[in-house]
């Protein structure tokens, strides 16, 4: 199945720090169903970005739109072509 990449560029208000725990409930769900790879957030930079497993792009907008922060973002949904990692990978065979 197809990952996608979101950059999320955010701008926060009193109303969005209220949102953040319902957010993170909505997050989790989709990291406990398997929908959401990675999920990262930069508070210096006020960046987000979330690795998605979805069938297209539009199913990553429909995952997006549910969050109750998504008024607060600007982003844009990139495609991967090659995704590697430790995460990807059997785990190294230990001889005892």
């Amino acid at each position: 199945m197809p990952k996608f990449q979101v950059t999320i560029k955010f701008e926060m208000d009193d109303e969005f720090m209220t949102l953040v725990p319902p957010h993170r409930t909505y997050i989790d769900h989709l990291i406990n169903k398997g929908i959401i790879d990675y999920y990262v957030v930069s508070m210096e930079s006020m960046h987000s970005w979330i690795t998605f497993t979805a069938d297209d792009k539009n199913e990553v907008e429909g995952y997006l739109l549910k969050s109750p922060l998504h008024k607060y973002w600007d982003y844009q949904i990139d495609e991967l072509f090659v995704v590697d990692g430790n995460q990807y990978r059997l785990p190294g065979v230990q001889l005892n």
